[in-house]
């Protein structure tokens, strides 16, 4: 009786066509900004912006732009977190070399430099596919991680490698605070996560869509491989590049390669499976999940009173366990259970 579309009649094709066409799902979704922007802000610490929604976050964003490479375009990469780097740091040079460029201008040519660069290591995906050009992207973590520490032009001749991301300052007004960094972000996010979900739903997600099912039949219909694939690369490295300036912005404070390694690309490889490959809100609930377990599992561990010796190993057998258990009995992760309580629901009290 809660979730049914019935009586919600479509008189124009612009109204059949709404991103959220259920009144419900629209009531919902206004709620949850509502309740992110007005009520979250209110009632939550320090802590809890600085360790779990400003990460959360920024880890949707980045596993937003991994989804809409692997999940709709169906070209797998190992490279996501060297496209964070290219962001990060393209942003900390736009900042320090341009006087009185603004931070948000910086943070959108942070994401095209690296949109560039995945569509340079974007290329060989029109040879090879599959776990060889998993491998082919993989080389993209190394090279770029390679260039900022041997380059040190890239974090201004910084000895360590480490350096201050500067502050955020937005039409004059100082975001320090982190509430007011996590407003930032829930912004950034929430727009591009509502452009994410209109492209998907054009002609460009989907001739993704075709190219991931079968690209010789794609292009046998009229898809133009070169073009889909290569455009899939810069949209997802420029979502990339946006979440790790974010992340050295908001999150980090600092700007340094060893932040950008191959446990987060893999890191966020495992949010897009477990929240769900191909879904938008998949990458949400993924980002979540991962980010949340951490703090769950330390609660147990000291709960429990197990050694701490078995407690920092327990995340990663865990993580180990629910991809094993994800991949056998729901490939289409957490997204997938969620469209299945929503059928459910729609056919209550007779849910097959």
């Amino acid at each position: 009786m809660l979730y049914r579309e019935a009586g919600q009649f479509k008189t124009t094709y612009q109204a059949d066509s709404q991103i959220f066409p259920i009144r419900q799902d629209r009531i919902a979704i206004v709620a949850l900004l509502a309740v992110a922007f007005v009520i979250v802000p209110l009632v939550a610490s320090p802590y809890t912006f600085s360790a779990i929604l400003i990460p959360f976050l920024i880890f949707s964003l980045a596993a937003l732009g991994l989804n809409i490479l692997t999940g709709y375009a169906g070209q797998l990469s190992l490279g996501s977190a060297a496209f964070m780097a290219v962001g990060a740091f393209a942003s900390y040079n736009f900042v320090l070399r341009i006087p009185g460029i603004p931070v948000l201008v910086a943070f959108i040519l942070g994401g095209l430099c690296a949109a560039l660069v995945g569509i340079a290591f974007g290329l060989p995906s029109l040879r090879i596919r599959g776990f060889y050009l998993a491998a082919a992207t993989l080389a993209t973590q190394f090279f770029v991680v390679w260039c900022l520490t041997k380059i040190p032009w890239l974090t201004n001749n910084s000895s360590s490698g480490v350096i201050t991301a500067q502050p955020i300052v937005i039409m004059g007004y100082l975001f320090d605070q982190p509430v007011e960094k996590y407003l930032v972000t829930l912004v950034i996010v929430a727009i591009m996560a509502l452009l994410a979900k209109n492209m998907v739903r054009s002609n460009v997600g989907r001739c993704w869509m075709a190219v991931r099912d079968m690209d010789v039949a794609a292009e046998v219909i009229g898809v133009r491989l070169m073009r889909t694939k290569l455009l899939a690369f810069a949209i997802s490295s420029f979502y990339c590049g946006v979440a790790g300036a974010l992340y050295a912005y908001a999150y980090l404070g600092t700007v340094e390669p060893e932040a950008y390694s191959l446990d987060l690309s893999f890191r966020i490889l495992f949010m897009i499976i477990i929240g769900g490959v191909g879904s938008i809100l998949g990458s949400f609930l993924g980002a979540a999940f991962i980010v949340l377990l951490p703090i769950w599992l330390n609660v147990l561990a000291h709960g429990l009173g197990l050694p701490n010796s078995v407690a920092s190993n327990l995340e990663l057998m865990v993580f180990g366990a629910l991809i094993i258990f994800f991949l056998i009995v729901e490939p289409h992760g957490l997204a997938r259970l969620w469209q299945i309580a929503k059928e459910k629901l729609r056919l209550w009290p007779f849910p097959y």
